[in-house]
């Protein structure tokens, strides 16, 4: 199953990054959704987590790893932004609460690691399309 998960090294001309989503069964950019993620050190463990996906490619999707954890608290630095850079140069960005979490508790979005997903599981709810367009233009510029 790991092998339906590939962090993204070169992105093809052929990616659609866009707010689309649609309450249809389906998991569409814009909506936190699903899937198995990979643990980076170890592609053959990993853990299932919510998704943000930010767009397509082809029969694939384009996603982003969330996070319950505050990594602000323990950030080495801070972008001019608000992102939170931790002592791994992982960057986080708080997109506050939603359905994807039954406790409510506020997620956080890793920018600079764009994973590409064969598969995705159960539809999740939608970002609201400021937050989503405000990781897109954070995360952006690390996933060229």
């Amino acid at each position: 199953m790991w092998q339906a998960i590939r962090s993204l090294l070169n992105r093809p001309s052929s990616d659609v990054v866009a707010y689309r989503p649609r309450q249809d069964g389906r998991p569409d950019p814009g909506e936190v959704c699903w899937a198995w993620v990979p643990f980076e050190e170890d592609h053959s463990q990993g853990k299932d987590r919510p998704v943000l996906i930010v767009g397509e490619r082809g029969r694939q999707w384009l996603a982003l790893m969330l996070t319950s954890k505050d990594h602000d608290r323990e950030a080495a630095q801070q972008r001019p932004d608000g992102v939170a850079v931790d002592r791994f140069g992982h960057q986080w960005m708080d997109i506050g609460t939603g359905a994807w979490d039954r406790e409510g508790r506020p997620s956080e979005v890793r920018l600079d690691r764009l994973l590409v997903l064969d598969a995705v599981r159960r539809e999740g709810s939608a970002l609201d399309e400021g937050t989503f367009r405000r990781v897109v233009a954070a995360g952006q510029p690390l996933w060229d």
